[in-house]
């Protein structure tokens, strides 16, 4: 039963204020870089296929399930592949999109997540992962005015504050590495997951030491989702994650460009999801037919706004700086 001041927002005028202006910076931001904003669809008949992210489907009469979008990274892709080829009106160098739209995850409701929030993707066609940091940096000292950030590599990050390469620390060196830190492992979490101790102790041991602004790069390669892989030794994903005061605000890739790659991928993430306790998603996708008619080499990154717009504005909830959340909507 709503309560009488669930019609009330939660985010003070001044702070929706500040959401529009950063909304506008933003637009001014890319428009001076030479992106073009598109729009695409959040309802598709695809989604992205990733263990810890989990779409919400929903059924349209006469046409059956169909996925709220978690990224618009598939349709954005697919306009990259329609218009970064050879023979088309744009020039390569000059392919560059943008979206602001809202996205939809079946996680949980808190003080740092909310099932529907707003994000902020960009596509550069041409773009190196070290040209994509320097994007990436840039835009966020618009935002923020808090100076160019701060980079270090996955492994000397853990190497500085865990005491290990987690490259090639074993599953029980993770595991005795977690115990001395005194972290509670959930019990979901199999002693054979490396994976999953590794973003135990980021989130633990390395986030809250990312104070100012930094970006963590070149992750495992086990962790690469849609970014490409460097060869070795050790072999790294060349993907790329903002932190702000240990808050994690943007994800960005190296773009995977190979569909056989893809499927392996969809393939073992469904074998993990299965592993987990959850329902398998959709391996075959309208992303994997314009990859195979030839999607150009780009760098993409997804920045949470909201919890952007909770930096600007020093609020410490989602809370603070959304309108109406998950549960007064």
């Amino acid at each position: 039963m709503p309560r009488p001041q669930d019609y009330l927002p939660t985010a003070s005028w001044p702070v929706l204020r500040l959401r529009a202006e950063l909304f506008a910076r933003i637009r001014a931001f890319f428009t001076e870089e030479g992106f073009l904003e598109v729009d695409t669809p959040l309802l598709s008949a695809d989604t992205v296929v990733d263990r810890h992210i989990d779409p919400l489907a929903v059924e349209v009469p006469g046409w059956g399930r169909r996925w709220l979008q978690t990224s618009p990274e598939f349709c954005m892709k697919r306009l990259l592949a329609a218009f970064g080829g050879p023979s088309s009106p744009v020039s390569s160098g000059q392919l560059a999109i943008y979206q602001i739209c809202h996205v939809f995850r079946a996680e949980e409701f808190g003080p740092l997540h909310n099932p529907e929030f707003t994000m902020v993707e960009w596509y550069r066609v041409g773009q190196s992962m070290e040209e994509g940091m320097d994007f990436l940096s840039r835009l966020t000292d618009r935002l923020l005015g808090r100076g160019p950030v701060q980079k270090i590599t996955y492994a000397e990050a853990f190497q500085r504050w865990v005491g290990l390469n987690p490259h090639n620390a074993s599953a029980a060196e993770l595991q005795a590495a977690v115990r001395a830190a005194g972290i509670c492992p959930p019990e979901s979490l199999r002693l054979d997951d490396r994976d999953g101790w590794l973003d135990l102790l980021l989130s633990f041991c390395v986030q809250p030491k990312l104070q100012g602004v930094w970006i963590v790069y070149d992750y495992p390669a086990s962790q690469a989702a849609l970014a490409r892989i460097r060869p070795g030794p050790p072999p790294v994903a060349e993907r790329f994650e903002l932190f702000v005061d240990g808050l994690e605000l943007a994800n960005g890739y190296h773009e995977l460009c190979d569909p056989e790659e893809l499927r392996q991928r969809n393939r073992r993430t469904n074998q993990l999801r299965q592993a987990d306790g959850k329902s398998p998603l959709p391996e075959e996708s309208r992303l994997l037919a314009a990859m195979e008619a030839g999607l150009p080499p780009s760098v993409g990154v997804a920045l949470g706004f909201d919890r952007l717009v909770m930096i600007a504005a020093g609020a410490k909830t989602l809370a603070d700086v959304l309108p109406f959340p998950f549960d007064r909507a």
